[in-house]
């Protein structure tokens, strides 16, 4: 955007860092989003489906399909005791703007922490080079994660952020599961 200093019109918009909180109804509107919860590490399944030597959960998947699975509010909201396993899930549409900044190329990153361990996958991938990319997407007891959503975001595009919550420590289990904060940084 042009200013006093700069009058070229050809000047990319510069969008300021902006925190979606995706707690709140009005933010979530905006990518057209609402927050999923189903306990257990597959849903639906019989002990929730833990089984010995299990090789992988489709839960994680971006076209797994959530939409028998309770619509919630409240993701601060303590679910299940014990040794349990839970997902929150969210499917957001990137906008075209946020307040008048384009959108288009920008970073996506979600943040959250969840109490007690959790993994984060987006579109079906969970970047597990944590040492190595600092993304912070398997992470334990309550430590902040941050993992990218997208590095050039493109406006209409939707994305799948899948949340995985155990409870812990999982020798002695107290409490129950849930996630302290959920939001979007556009940078």
């Amino acid at each position: 955007m042009p200013t006093a200093e700069n009058t070229d019109p050809h000047e990319k918009d510069i969008m300021s860092p902006r925190t979606l909180d995706l707690e709140q109804a009005d933010e979530r509107d905006l990518l057209r989003a609402h927050w999923r919860y189903a306990d257990g590490l597959v849903p639906g399944e019989p002990n929730g489906g833990l089984v010995h030597e299990m090789a992988e959960t489709p839960v994680r998947l971006a076209d797994y399909d959530d939409s028998g699975w309770e619509v919630i509010d409240d993701i601060q909201k303590g679910r299940s005791t014990g040794l349990c396993f839970g997902w929150y899930r969210i499917t957001i549409t990137l906008p075209t703007a946020i307040e008048g900044q384009d959108l288009a190329g920008r970073s996506i990153f979600f943040e959250t922490c969840v109490d007690d361990y959790g993994e984060l996958w987006i579109d079906g991938e969970c970047d597990m080079a944590f040492g190595e990319t600092g993304h912070g997407c398997v992470s334990g007891f309550n430590y902040p994660q941050r993992v990218c959503v997208s590095e050039h975001a493109e406006p209409g595009r939707q994305h799948v952020i899948a949340v995985l919550a155990v409870n812990g420590p999982f020798g002695r289990p107290g409490g129950g599961i849930f996630l302290r904060y959920a939001r979007l940084v556009l940078e």
